[in-house]
């Protein structure tokens, strides 16, 4: 660790890994801010188990956040510093309970603080339901990639991988999938997979690369994370579990979102088709709710390019003050 990250942790007020139990489970999290009177984000990652950009490895990597808020990172049960076998008795529901679990327990070391809350992709659900049961214990959301219905099997997935280069042989299967209507785990796994490779799906190829390459090289180096833990950022206790992908395929949050009372902004990739930006772009001009709000970022998908990650900076954490 080089002496510049050693003084942005000393220069902070807070900076400590805690235990909480949540959910019944002991987990980690790591609290990191320069003024102790700050406002507080609680990060809920994306995967579900992939605890990228932000994670508890974390510590001293962004002052241009810390500085102003004070950040919560979760690795969530099952990935990083938390791993943990998720076997099919998890639910989503588990891990919302584990979300309100550490809101509740945050506000009671943090009385005075406004609590908001930044989500990515599967955080998003986390992020959106914990909305509608505590209303009264959060400030403001922010998400990057909303996911909202219809995951992967959809006309615009199935169009643009028609599109693509993709080999004829997996194009022969899509369009088996497109005519059966087989929506089961082993077919969404592989529109996954062939959106990542043949697509901007994931990555827009304009927006720059993100910056992971110094963040990787932070958590390697971090006082916090072990090997071990690093590991734990991709290969980990989510490996075997179907359940929580099972319930994905399913999921509608369209009457969630309805309902939410809090302010409420969606960032969406242009090239994002994972969580479908039309799809998010149409419902949120539709729906009658004047708490939820939409921005377009150019040049991103639905992993955060550089240009994607400088409008989570700039315009999301913006959003909070």
């Amino acid at each position: 660790m080089n002496k510049k990250r050693r003084a942005i942790i000393a220069a902070n007020e807070v900076s400590e890994l805690k235990t909480y139990t949540l959910g019944g489970y002991p987990q980690k999290v790591l609290i990191e801010g320069r003024n102790r009177s700050n406002p507080i984000v609680i990060f809920l990652h994306g995967g579900p188990g992939s605890p990228i950009p932000f994670n508890e490895g974390c510590r001293g990597l962004f002052p241009e956040i810390t500085d102003q808020f004070i950040m919560v990172y979760w690795d969530q049960l099952g990935c990083g510093i938390n791993n943990h076998v998720i076997d099919e008795s998890f639910t989503i529901d588990c891990f919302v309970n584990m979300t309100i679990d550490l809101i509740r327990q945050i506000r009671d070391e943090y009385p005075d603080n406004k609590i908001n809350i930044f989500g990515m992709s599967w955080g998003s659900i986390l992020a959106a339901k914990v909305a509608t049961i505590v209303p009264e214990l959060i400030h403001r959301i922010v998400i990057f990639g909303q996911v909202l219905k219809e995951l992967a099997f959809n006309n615009e997935v199935f169009e643009a991988l028609e599109k693509s280069k993709m080999p004829g042989k997996y194009k022969d299967k899509l369009n088996f999938m497109k005519e059966s209507s087989a929506l089961n785990y082993e077919n969404v796994t592989a529109l996954f997979k062939w959106i990542n490779r043949y697509t901007e799906g994931y990555m827009s190829k304009k927006g720059g690369r993100p910056p992971f390459g110094p963040i990787i090289r932070g958590i390697i180096t971090s006082p916090d994370y072990s090997m071990k833990d690093f590991k734990a950022i991709i290969k980990n206790g989510y490996a075997k579990n179907r359940s929580l992908t099972n319930e994905l395929i399913a999921i509608d949050l369209s009457e969630t979102l309805e309902a939410i009372s809090v302010p409420y902004l969606i960032l969406q990739g242009d090239t994002d088709i994972v969580t479908s930006t039309k799809m998010i772009s149409n419902f949120v001009e539709t729906v009658n709710n004047s708490n939820l709000h939409y921005q377009l970022v150019d040049n991103s998908g639905h992993i955060p390019s550089s240009r994607g990650m400088e409008a989570i900076i700039n315009t999301g954490f913006g959003f909070f003050t």
